[in-house]
């Protein structure tokens, strides 16, 4: 089948048994170099790339995502584009083979498609990403807070300064910068979605400066969100729980960890991509005009506050 064409039949309207939806990840000892590829994942993830139905959601709409290329941001990307909006995606240049099919999903869906490579720990690229967003789009009313870093380490002794400084601006200053020059442009009714985790919640001894970040962007979402609604923009936030992505193998987990990824949750196995993206729809559209400052959970039944 090609790639580019969402499946018949089942879809994510399908009724089925969550527990066995997708299959367990029991992923072999495996690593990449950061960032990592969704092109060299074992298994491999499933993005709604076959399956992904749209419905018109998100018609006329333009939206910025960053993290685009691979795991929960192409999920989105592609779900985006499939509901009817244009879609730019940011990423680091390492990342350009992972990109480039994100790209063409959004255009087989009859979308415009804009490529923004770069760093997120610089501020002058994560202004112009929205400039030159607005300026392809002719405006912008989604943002799409994804673009994330997470390096596991056993002992706070092994986190360098160096380390903690990256997450922390790729995490949370870049959010600051982007949402910042963004805020200007979103008309009334545009939405901003923040990726967090359930790491703000139940944060793991191994990811203390990842987890920290975590927590920091669900109190930006829900301070943003009182000071926006008056303004008809809506802050929302998605935490997902273990999602097989990149993250995982390049070096986001320990490898004791990484091969029974997800399998303490209720459900019994990772989340994958695909099952994010209608959150992020959701949280999009105007089904959800009247939830502002949430944090929505896809945690395979891993409670949250």
């Amino acid at each position: 089948m090609d790639r580019t064409e969402p499946a018949m039949g089942k879809d994510q309207y399908s009724f089925e048994n969550p527990v066995t939806r997708y299959e367990r990840v029991d992923p072999p000892e495996q690593r990449q170099p950061e960032p990592g590829l969704d092109r060299d994942l074992r298994p491999v993830a499933d993005h709604g790339e076959e399956s992904y139905r749209g419905s018109g959601r998100l018609a006329g709409r333009r939206a910025l995502i960053t993290g685009g290329d691979s795991g929960i941001g192409a999920a989105t990307a592609i779900a985006f584009a499939r509901e009817g909006a244009d879609v730019a995606i940011s990423y680091l240049p390492e990342e350009e083979p992972d990109a480039r099919h994100v790209l063409s999903l959004i255009e087989a869906a009859g979308q415009r498609a804009l490529a923004l490579p770069g760093d997120l720990k610089d501020p002058d690229y994560c202004r112009g990403i929205v400039e030159a967003t607005v300026a392809e789009f002719g405006g912008l009313d989604i943002l799409v807070n994804n673009g994330g870093k997470q390096v596991a380490q056993d002992s706070i002794t092994e986190i360098s300064d160096d380390q903690f400084d990256d997450t922390i601006k790729t995490n949370v200053y870049a959010m600051f910068w982007i949402t910042k020059a963004a805020v200007p442009h979103l008309p009334p009714g545009s939405t901003i979605i923040n990726t967090t985790s359930i790491q703000a919640y139940q944060p793991s001894a191994t990811l203390i400066d990842y987890a920290t970040t975590k927590a920091a962007i669900n109190n930006f979402t829900k301070g943003l969100a009182q000071q926006l609604a008056p303004q008809g923009i809506r802050v929302n936030a998605v935490a997902p729980g273990p999602i097989w992505t990149p993250l995982q193998p390049s070096f986001g987990q320990t490898m004791e960890k990484l091969t029974s990824f997800g399998q303490s949750t209720p459900l019994g196995r990772a989340g994958q991509p695909a099952e994010l993206a209608p959150a992020y729809v959701f949280l999009a559209s105007g089904e959800s005009s009247y939830i502002a400052g949430e944090t929505l959970s896809v945690t395979g039944g891993e409670p949250t506050p």
